[in-house]
């Protein structure tokens, strides 16, 4: 997002260079043709004669004679320029504008001339550029929470659920450097320095003990700090392979990174080496990688780089297609291999256990899946598509519910359509993840991602994806991690290993945005939920019979952009789960519901 905002400032403060440049090319690429011809032919040296239409290679209709625009006596002939212009002193196309009257510079304005938005060198080529966001968010919520194992806060809560209620406040303040030597307009910079830390202060209030700490002794209230680095890389510009800037670039460092479109397979900022570029006029991009991950701050959820990297490491190759299969619309192949080695006991800053995650055996486990991928999004002539699909093949060394080796064989699947009419967009989606249907056996069939952060069916002003429900009495892990789709039976999505023994899901929903000025937006979101298979849920919390349905999905958001930019963004949202049976089954039947307000400012 950051490099989108940063790229779309620099062409528009650039505008008037680029144009003031292009009239002078043009006048002397005209000084220097007038030249030529009346060298070649003196007697067309006067360009008010009439004009000699065989010379033109342009067939003109009958009757008709190409006007001659350069007849005007008021405008200056060739024998006027008599000066070569590679004689003649300009100074650089960034300061030829601090020549001419009613352009100031303003450091508090990023719309305009900037040197801290890279609108003109420092010195020599390199550039700098520089991006503030803060980014606040508070959030009351009611989730299925578990009255403590060892007491309770309210008098008379004796049963398996407490009171859900909860309130949060989090605030990231991210920082971007930018140092950069070339021009990144139509070609990308020759080298860039980028450093992205994020100051983070989060404060969350609960109603329950140990939902917060592991310690029953503890405040239900949870105040933390953190600085995580999102970004620190360099990238290097190998080498140009065409006349239209194609090129090879290598980026090593804490870089951003997504296997596809919608953030379903791994979207995350981690420590690695990508090689990247274009083809055939950027019709074709590729990227080569390999990424090592950092391990995560518990309550922040950024890096935390003095805690280490994990034995956890991704090899991604994908091809991005432009205009195929039809025009307006973009294929790609994703191979994804993901390597884990994590078999020592970790917990996490509140003094819960992550790894391995307490469900089953409760043992350490290795594994190797591979991801095969193929996604798209664009349109179809007036129906815009957003597809993902992935085969996720492996090998466990143990598995959850027994101790022997298993392969794993999992499936996903996921759509977005939708139509524009005027200032309304209608859209409908489906989601498929294939659960496990025999905890027991050599297979495992549920689906996982590596660390997904999915964009759609209302993304995270739907409840199931926004929120991460307990799976309370079957183990310590959640139903459904936060900011995550998947039923995947996790300890959570920062710490967490992937587990592909899980119910899975079947999502089908429909949507809809409403453009009611154009700085207002209603977005409506209403999604039918069912678990694939139940079997997972119903040894984990030796529970028969565990119905299919989760229930109703319902969500609606207001965003509000004063400015008609990303300079302000404000947000407000609301979303209810109406219970079906199979969350009944697991559950209190009370209707979950979160609210979130949501304002960032962008510099």
């Amino acid at each position: 997002m950051f490099v989108m905002q940063n790229n779309n400032l620099l062409l528009r403060n650039n505008n008037l260079w680029i144009i003031f440049a292009s009239v002078l090319f043009f006048i002397f690429s005209i000084n220097k043709t007038l030249a030529e011809e009346n060298e070649q032919d003196p007697k067309q040296a006067d360009p008010c004669k009439p004009y000699d239409s065989s010379r033109d290679k342009v067939r003109h209709p009958k009757g008709k004679q190409k006007s001659n625009l350069l007849c005007d006596p008021l405008r200056p002939q060739a024998a006027h320029y008599s000066i070569s212009r590679e004689s003649v002193l300009v100074p650089d196309r960034w300061r030829i504008v601090d020549s001419l009257p009613g352009y100031e510079e303003n450091l508090f304005d990023p719309y305009n001339r900037n040197i801290l938005k890279g609108d003109k060198p420092l010195f020599g080529d390199w550039f700098f550029s520089f991006t503030g966001i803060t980014d606040t968010v508070y959030e009351a919520r009611n989730l299925p929470t578990p009255v403590g194992i060892q007491s309770s806060n309210n008098s008379g809560s004796l049963d398996v659920f407490g009171s859900g209620d909860q309130t949060t406040f989090n605030e990231n303040i991210i920082l971007e450097f930018i140092f950069l030597k070339g021009d990144s307009i139509y070609r990308p910079p020759d080298l860039e320095f980028r450093f992205i830390p994020v100051i983070n202060y989060n404060r969350t209030v609960v109603d329950e003990k140990r939902a917060l700490r592991i310690d029953p002794g503890a405040e239900l209230t949870r105040s933390n700090s953190h600085i995580g680095i999102q970004g620190a890389f360099i990238d290097y510009h190998l080498r140009n392979v065409s006349d239209r800037f194609d090129f090879d670039s290598l980026r090593v460092g804490i870089q951003p990174f997504n296997t596809d479109f919608r953030g379903f397979l791994f979207q995350d900022n981690q420590m690695g080496v990508r090689l990247f570029g274009t083809r055939d006029n950027n019709i074709y991009q590729y990227n080569i990688a390999w990424f090592r991950r950092i391990e995560k701050d518990t309550n922040s959820g950024l890096n935390d780089v003095d805690a280490g990297m994990r034995e956890d490491d991704i090899f991604v190759a994908n091809l991005y297609r432009q205009d195929f299969p039809v025009l307006g619309f973009t294929s790609q192949v994703t191979v994804l291999h993901n390597r884990n080695r994590e078999n020592e006991i970790f917990f996490d800053n509140n003094g819960f256990l992550q790894r391995p995650f307490s469900l089953g055996s409760e043992r350490s486990r290795e594994y190797d899946v591979t991801y095969l991928g193929l996604n798209g999004d664009g349109h179809f002539d007036r129906l815009g598509v957003s597809v993902s699909s992935y085969l996720a093949l492996g090998e466990n060394n143990k598995g959850i519910f027994s101790d022997k080796k298993s392969d794993i064989e999992a499936f996903f699947f996921a759509t977005e359509l939708s139509l524009d009419y005027d200032w309304r967009r209608i859209r409908a989606s489906f989601v498929y993840a294939s659960g496990d249907e025999d905890p027991f056996d050599d297979k495992e069939t549920g689906y996982d991602a590596v660390f997904e952060n999915p964009q759609i069916a209302g993304s995270d002003t739907s409840f199931w994806i926004r929120q991460g429900v307990p799976l309370i009495a079957g183990g310590g892990v959640t139903l459904s991690t936060r900011n995550g789709i998947l039923n995947n039976l996790n300890s959570s999505k920062e710490h967490g290993q992937s587990n592909f023994t899980n119910p899975g899901l079947i999502l089908l929903g429909v949507g809809a945005d409403f453009d009611l000025t154009p700085t207002l937006r209603l977005s409506a979101n209403i999604n039918h939920l069912w678990f694939d298979k139940t079997a997972s849920l119903e040894v984990a919390r030796n529970q028969g019979n565990i119905d299919n349905q989760i229930g109703w999905d319902i969500s609606a958001a207001v965003i509000w952009r004063p400015y008609a930019s990303q300079n302000i963004v404000a947000r407000f949202s609301a979303a209810t789960l109406v219970t079906g049976k199979g969350y009944e089954d697991l559950f209190e039947a009370e209707n979950p519901y979160s609210i979130l307000a949501n304002i960032i400012f962008t510099y």
